[in-house]
């Protein structure tokens, strides 16, 4: 029960304030309830993957709001990526190395990230509104890329940096990843920038979470309870978003994520 109010309370905050599960539920997985930050980490990434499914599915289906060549480039850069820092992880289980502290300092490194991502993302909105947006139907790419010439390798780089931090951490997809979109994108509009990053976070979380589950980093118990508490907490907090303040909470989260990012690194 513990479990689902757990899911359900993080649910609530990721649908009121569209940061990603992880950055909140991996900290309270390891400090709330003890687990191992690997294990933290490998059941978040599968729950990632299976909670950002409906999403992409209202984000194309009903909005058509996914730039998939986006989504093609960052893959390119962040699947191989996942896979060989998995390659890795494994390596130093079955030689009997701990991984823990990689993965705790990892997540740190993520979290704090994230908090200077959330404290960033209204300044890179404000920019792009000024700097002229380009309507979801017209815009790809190359119109609405702030580097004409270099956006498909600078696309793929970010795809590497996130592969490896989320498959370390299970933090980034969300809130690293839109961050980066926006800022190599800044005519396209916000709608389609979430809704290709979303996208993108599906293969990733998949792909990292099956890797931490075939090590053994996936506690299934703990999986299923948190689907059962976190859907319900997204669909009521979605609906909340918009009678609550986002300007005064998401810098108030954002400290949070710095402070429990600071005591990870420190550890």
């Amino acid at each position: 029960m513990a479990y689902i109010v757990s899911g359900f309370s993080v649910g609530l905050l990721v649908g009121v304030t569209g940061v990603g599960g992880g950055s909140l539920m991996t900290p309270l997985l390891v400090f709330l309830f003890g687990f191992k930050p690997a294990v933290a980490v490998g059941t978040d990434l599968l729950f990632a993957a299976i909670t950002k499914t409906g999403g992409v599915w209202v984000h194309h289906g009903k909005h058509n709001s996914v730039e998939w060549h986006i989504v093609g480039w960052l893959a390119l850069g962040s699947l191989p990526c996942a896979l060989g820092t998995l390659y890795l992880l494994k390596q130093l289980h079955e030689t009997g190395k701990e991984i823990s502290g990689v993965i705790t300092y990892s997540l740190g490194i993520a979290l704090i990230l994230t908090g200077c991502a959330l404290l960033v993302r209204s300044v890179l909105m404000h920019r792009a509104q000024k700097a002229g947006l380009i309507d979801d139907d017209h815009s790809n790419e190359a119109n609405a890329a702030r580097f004409r010439r270099f956006h498909a390798p600078a696309t793929v780089l970010t795809g590497m940096v996130l592969g490896v931090l989320v498959t370390l951490s299970s933090v980034g997809a969300g809130a690293l990843g839109t961050v980066a979109l926006l800022f190599l994108y800044p005519k396209m509009t916000t709608l389609k920038v979430v809704g290709t990053d979303l996208a993108h976070a599906i293969p990733l979380t998949a792909v990292a979470g099956l890797g931490h589950l075939s090590i053994g980093n996936v506690d299934g118990v703990l999986l299923a309870s948190l689907l059962v508490g976190s859907l319900p907490g997204i669909w009521i907090g979605s609906h909340l978003s918009a009678k609550i303040p986002e300007r005064f909470l998401r810098p108030v989260l954002a400290t949070v994520l710095l402070l429990i990012g600071l005591k990870f690194v420190s550890q």
